[in-house]
């Protein structure tokens, strides 16, 4: 799937959806739990369910980053699935510091 930086996605198996904030233009392989994710106009199976191996979870508002392919999303709807590119796990991205006050 063709990522762009405003897309709204949704997981297939659970309730996690996400914008896409940064992206490359290339083709990625985006799952959750294991699964495709599906543009947020696409109704998702509910009897479907994360793969037991891609079921950590996500958390409103954190931001999931892969820089290797320049990837960036913000969850804003949190679920049981993994957020994975084919079946790696992409990373949790850290809070940059704030500069100190003298």
């Amino acid at each position: 799937m063709e990522l762009k930086a405003g897309a709204r996605l949704r997981s297939a198996v659970c309730a996690t959806e996400v914008i896409v904030v940064r992206a490359s233009g290339n083709d990625v392989d985006l799952r959750c739990g294991g699964h495709p994710m599906l543009p947020a106009s696409e109704q998702r199976d509910p009897e479907a369910t994360p793969d037991e191996d891609l079921a950590t979870g996500t958390a409103i508002g954190k931001r999931y980053a892969d820089d290797d392919l320049g990837l960036e999303l913000l969850i804003t709807k949190p679920g049981a699935g993994t957020i994975s590119v084919d079946r790696e796990p992409m990373l949790l991205k850290d809070a940059k510091p704030l500069p100190s006050s003298d």
